[in-house]
């Protein structure tokens, strides 16, 4: 998930447009204090993995919003292991726009190149991509816009994930539900669960993945407090 993840995609102030990051500077430090704090009651059973997004690090990130986000949040790209799958977790904002900090991108660029070289070579069980901006909302062909990522970088990447054998890439950003395939590559995208944009419950997605395959499921939180996990997907984590 976004670790500031809020309404509104651009706000007007004094005439002027912000991004996403500068507009929400006033209660930034608010903020992080209160998710920082709602995430401690979190089962410390339960690992917590946070990705970087435009509300993090803005639209166009600099090296000083990305090394607010690194000294708050920890890294903003890395990768870890569980169970046989590789999971990678990109700085997708870079991918957006790099205008302010090319070197950045450079660096990240140059570490998921040997990351895939090395989900090639080790035939993992599966390959997992996390991301905040999505590739595509449902076609590797759509137009451009300001929820995917243009489609010179988003067919690049696509390519190489689907050569390396990534499976999955899980995105945010849109705050409405979509996604596609392209070759065997699924683009799965979540809503939020906090301001829509769209007609979707607020909620989350419960993923499941075993030895065979990936199987995920978006719950309303109405529907999740109520009804709980599908017996399909709990029966599935039960699973060894």
């Amino acid at each position: 998930m976004s670790a500031a993840e809020a309404g509104g995609v651009f706000h007007r102030a004094r005439g002027r447009t912000l991004d996403a990051f500068s507009a929400g500077m006033p209660w930034r430090k608010e903020q992080t204090a209160d998710l920082q704090r709602v995430l401690r009651d979190v089962d410390s059973e339960i690992p917590l993995v946070l990705v970087s997004g435009n509300h993090d690090v803005g639209n166009v990130p600099t090296p000083e919003t990305v090394a607010e986000f690194q000294q708050t949040w920890g890294d903003d790209y890395f990768s870890f292991w569980v169970g046989g799958v590789l999971f990678l977790v990109l700085n997708s904002q870079f991918l957006y726009n790099c205008s302010g900090c090319p070197a950045l991108k450079q660096a990240q660029d140059a570490w998921l190149d040997q990351q895939l070289r090395l989900a090639e070579q080790h035939r993992c069980r599966h390959a997992v991509v996390f991301q905040h901006i999505p590739l595509f909302l449902q076609s590797i062909d759509e137009d451009d816009n300001y929820f995917n990522l243009t489609r010179a970088i988003r067919r690049e990447l696509a390519d190489k994930f689907a050569r390396a054998g990534v499976k999955a890439v899980f995105s945010g950003h849109y705050h409405r539900n979509a996604g596609g395939t392209y070759q065997n590559l699924e683009m799965v995208v979540s809503s939020a669960i906090g301001c829509q944009l769209g007609e979707d419950p607020h909620g989350l997605r419960v993923v499941v993945v075993t030895a065979e395959k990936i199987i995920h499921r978006y719950y309303g939180i109405d529907e999740l407090s109520e009804k709980g996990i599908g017996d399909d997907l709990m029966d599935l984590m039960k699973k060894k």
